[in-house]
């Protein structure tokens, strides 16, 4: 009878899926339809020329490429990064495994003034590297440095959870059959880690290209130099230029959601392998 009273008591299931729908139609779906809707308001050849303009187009290659450089150097460090902290044991583990996932609590503001604290003009690092003719504050350097750093925990964590899950048994196997450290590695460890790697590639290319305040503050949104989509849709909505604001949103909006539809897909993939 107690059971029976406390089920009873319980919101039906249909309220909680109207719940959820009604929440993610307000704070996920509406939005995306209307910049779908909006987009095309003023026809597709405004749009096309919003994208295609000069400073659109050179903050496209910078978002594009600066997510490149994000997903090669994040791999080198995720693999690095779970060799370490998910094979090995030493005092500290606990913290660094912790570390790699501060960039998702700091603001990217935050560590914007962070970064020209130490390299700008008067910061630590800033008037020794000026010696040698380096400029990292307001330069593409400056874009990378923000980039790498908001993008540190997205293919690391995968990695790192990955590898601690099906433990060491297999390596020690092949170690026990004869294959050296890099055999190992290869025809081993790396397999086990491709789902990972996909799932984290795909998160750091979409968190690299919707990335904002860190490189707003490091690249200083300066015109024909250090745009990105998200600073140059910023820009332009400031200057009224609908059609590069709409345009690059849709295209930096798609892209996101191709990239994550693409982890979901590689998640369920490595899942059913399990």
């Amino acid at each position: 009878m107690p059971d029976l009273a406390a089920s009873s008591k319980r919101p039906p299931p249909w309220a909680l899926r109207i719940l959820v729908l009604t929440y993610l139609t307000i704070f996920l779906f509406a939005p995306l339809l209307a910049l779908g809707v909006e987009s095309f308001r003023e026809g597709a050849l405004s749009l096309w020329q919003g994208i295609t303009e000069p400073e659109s187009l050179l903050a496209l290659r910078n978002s594009f490429l600066l997510a490149a450089i994000a997903v090669v150097l994040n791999v080198l460090f995720g693999i690095a990064a779970g060799l370490v902290i998910a094979r090995q044991r030493f005092w500290g583990r606990a913290l660094l495994d912790g570390l790699i996932e501060v960039p998702l609590a700091l603001s990217p503001v935050m560590v914007g003034l962070a970064f020209i604290l130490i390299f700008g003009r008067t910061g630590w690092l800033g008037p020794w590297l000026s010696q040698f003719g380096v400029r990292v504050i307001f330069s593409f350097p400056g874009l990378i440095i923000a980039t790498l750093f908001v993008t540190v925990p997205f293919t690391a964590r995968e990695v790192i959870h990955v590898l601690s899950e099906i433990g060491e048994e297999e390596e020690m196997a092949a170690t026990t059959l004869g294959a050296s450290r890099w055999q190992t590695f290869w025809h081993v460890t790396l397999p086990n880690m491709r789902g990972a790697l996909s799932c984290g590639i795909s998160l750091t290319a979409a968190r690299a290209l919707g990335e904002f305040g860190a490189v707003l503050i490091m690249g200083g949104a300066i015109t024909g130099s250090t745009h990105t989509a998200t600073t140059w849709i910023f820009t332009a909505v400031d200057e009224r230029n609908n059609g590069a604001a709409l345009g690059l949103s849709l295209v930096l909006g798609l892209c996101s959601v191709a990239l994550l539809l693409l982890v979901e897909k590689l998640r369920a993939r490595a899942h059913e392998r399990r």
